[in-house]
């Protein structure tokens, strides 16, 4: 298949384009402006576009038999409270240029959407309550507001020649670009440094399955695909666990936060995911991912 990946040399998009490539799919970026040198893997191509609704964004469709929307305009490093203080602007860009690019994608023939949506889009739900994709969305962020009515706007779109999916993913961990931070780069140095971390507990996914869904998505036959909305998460990983990784590898003699109270924590459920056969890659892969952090690295060195 042809792909196209807007966002595709962001943190979660540059899984996605490693993976398509690596399945010997053709890969584009949709970006706003050409990346630097280095930045794409050999052999991926660039098609210049933005989220600007007023701008045809036609070309990039050309030829494109599936089209992988990962791109978000936010205020660098936060996605809930990412409008800062321009909502109206934020919605503009995010949503009504989202469904710009959604409607375009259609016309030019394009087959298979993948929307890289978000679990914020449940908002605030009762404290404890496991989250599958039949709950009812409460978004309660600008955020979470926008990627819901995002994934209701591509299922209305959805018909027989145009098959639209959204992906509701929680935070994803994995390693970072070269020479930038990953989520956990000041968590660790911390730590490591001796400084205090409070307890916290959350879900996780790394990056790798994170593009393993969005293939499954785009790979998958039409007919199997009932269902449009997929939760993506693995692991409840609190802190503490996470740094005892660390201090295993590292032995570094700092205490590790108290446990953190998990009995509120809503945890979402990717069962329909999985009947599909997307396997993640659990607490095996955690480890592997932690153990080849910089900071561990450089502790280990020294």
């Amino acid at each position: 298949m042809k792909i196209i990946v807007s966002g595709g040399t962001g943190h979660v998009g540059r899984f996605v384009v490693d993976d398509l490539l690596a399945s010997g799919h053709e890969v584009i970026v949709m970006a706003r402006t050409e990346p630097a040198a280095g930045r794409l893997p050999r052999g991926v191509g660039v098609a210049i576009g933005s989220l600007d609704p007023d701008v045809d964004q036609s070309h990039c469709f050309d030829g494109i038999d599936g089209f992988v929307h990962a791109a978000l305009d936010h205020l660098p490093g936060r996605y809930r409270g990412g409008e800062g203080d321009d909502p109206n602007g934020f919605r503009h860009r995010n949503l009504d240029g989202t469904i710009a690019l959604f409607e375009t994608a259609k016309r030019a023939g394009v087959r298979r959407v993948v929307f890289l949506s978000s679990r914020a889009a449940y908002g605030t739900q009762a404290p404890g309550r496991g989250l599958d994709e039949t709950v009812v969305a409460h978004p309660d962020t600008v955020y979470g507001q926008v990627k819901h009515a995002a994934e209701r706007a591509l299922d209305m779109l959805t018909d027989d020649r145009f098959v639209g999916v959204s992906l509701r993913v929680t935070g994803v961990y994995g390693s970072a670009s070269p020479g930038l931070p990953h989520k956990w780069s000041g968590l660790i140095d911390d730590y490591l440094a001796g400084v205090h971390v409070s307890p916290r507990v959350a879900t996780e996914v790394h990056g790798r399955d994170v593009a393993a869904a969005v293939r499954m998505m785009l790979e998958t036959d039409a007919a199997d695909l009932a269902d449009r909305l997929f939760n993506v998460s693995d692991l409840v990983l609190d802190r503490r666990e996470l740094l005892a990784i660390v201090q295993d590898a590292t032995g570094c003699t700092h205490p590790l936060p108290e446990q953190a109270d998990a009995s509120a924590l809503n945890v979402m459920a990717a069962h329909r995911l999985e009947s599909l056969g997307w396997q993640p890659g659990g607490r095996a892969l955690l480890e592997e991912t932690v153990a080849a952090l910089p900071e561990v690295c450089r502790a280990l060195r020294r």
